[in-house]
């Protein structure tokens, strides 16, 4: 149960919620994230650390950005459950929608200092 209970916690922020769905779209850095939500770095920083640290999403580093994408060969069933229905309830959302158009006119060069 315990399991269970931190996937929920993880899941119960708005941001996180609209993090993973910009993620089943595409591999984003920090300063991409904050540019779509509009929060601080930090904030962002802290939701990917719990986002990472529960085992949705994984990270690499390409130069100077580190680069944050969904966990896809993730053991746990809940979490693998979870993210598959997660776009099909969230997808309509007036707030997922204003995030996905961003993301869609983003320009990594834009938005991240060189």
């Amino acid at each position: 149960m315990n399991n269970l209970l931190r996937i929920f916690k993880a899941l119960s922020d708005k941001n996180r919620l609209r993090i993973l769905i910009l993620l089943t779209k595409k591999k984003l850095c920090v300063c991409e994230i904050q540019d779509i939500l509009g929060i601080t770095v930090s904030t962002v920083s802290k939701h990917l650390s719990i986002l990472r640290d529960i085992g949705f999403i994984n990270d690499e580093k390409s130069g100077k950005w580190v680069y944050y994408y969904l966990n896809t060969s993730s053991k746990d069933v809940v979490m693998n459950q979870v993210m598959l229905i997660l776009p099909f309830y969230l997808n309509d959302d007036e707030l997922i929608m204003q995030d996905l158009e961003k993301l869609n006119s983003l320009k990594h060069k834009n938005t991240c200092a060189i």
